[in-house]
């Protein structure tokens, strides 16, 4: 259910005036799997002097799910079981940078490689690391149909936007390449302050950056905790769904109505 500034169907501190969007599974989802899989096989062979992929077509595929099922692609699927020693890691992998590596290094870890000669050889270029760097790319990440689109509306309306985002990377590239930072006032990151949402004083933060007060925010976001915890401050919240793009191509467009409807 949409909550608007901390009172269910309607605004208590007067019209929005600013916009929190999370990053992933609202603004851009990552690639599935298996395409993930592939860009980053082809990453590692492209270095000079590497042999040419051994794999077929069949062994890549079921690679892809195996890394599905451990969740090693972050953004991605939840891993179907959480390794004892990667409990911790799992709880604060958002506040931190390293940790963020070290626990989706080691939940593909939990998948063996094929040809590990070549792929994981001791103290040498590994595939692991490959994977986990090709998710940081732009190429890795698929806007949402109406992600410009809202972004650029609500510019035009004096709407202040910003993303509040969990992450352990520094996701500005990604919106820059995809023309998605143009209009943006606030970029506020879990990692580069060591608290994630739903941690009232993130949120608190992210109204600061963008300058406006709590009541005077919403919060849009896939995560009904994580997100919703937007309430706590007095923000509102809208959720979205995490679908695939092509699954929802206006998901975004509704936080338009919501604005005007508050003027």
């Amino acid at each position: 259910m949409t909550t608007l500034n901390g009172t269910p169907g309607g605004p208590a501190d007067g019209r929005i005036t600013g916009v929190l969007f999370d990053f992933s599974g609202t603004l851009l989802r990552i690639e599935p799997t298996e395409p993930w899989l592939r860009a980053s096989l082809a990453a590692f062979h492209a270095a000079p002097g590497t042999a040419p992929c051994p794999l077929g077509d069949a062994e890549i595929t079921e690679l892809a799910a195996a890394l599905a099922r451990a969740g090693a692609l972050p953004g991605g699927p939840p891993p179907t079981t959480l390794p004892d020693p990667l409990t911790a890691l799992w709880e604060a992998r958002d506040r931190e940078a390293r940790h963020h590596r070290a626990l989706y290094t080691g939940l593909a870890r939990q998948v063996p490689l094929p040809y590990p000669e070549l792929y994981d050889p001791p103290g040498g270029r590994s595939l692991y690391d490959v994977l986990y760097d090709r998710h940081m790319t732009p190429d890795a990440w698929l806007p949402y149909p109406d992600a410009a689109e809202v972004l650029t509306a609500l510019h035009r309306r004096g709407i202040r936007t910003g993303v509040l985002s969990n992450i352990g990377w520094d996701l500005r590239p990604v919106l820059r390449a995809h023309g998605l930072d143009r209009h943006l006032t606030a970029c506020v990151l879990s990692y580069e302050h060591a608290l994630q949402k739903p941690d009232p004083r993130l949120f608190a933060l992210a109204c600061d950056e963008l300058g406006r007060s709590p009541g005077q925010v919403l919060m849009v976001g896939d995560d009904r905790t994580a997100d919703g915890g937007a309430t706590a401050v007095g923000c509102g919240y809208f959720p979205v769904d995490h679908l695939p793009v092509d699954h929802r191509p206006d998901g975004l467009r509704p936080v338009l109505d919501l604005v005007d409807q508050t003027v």
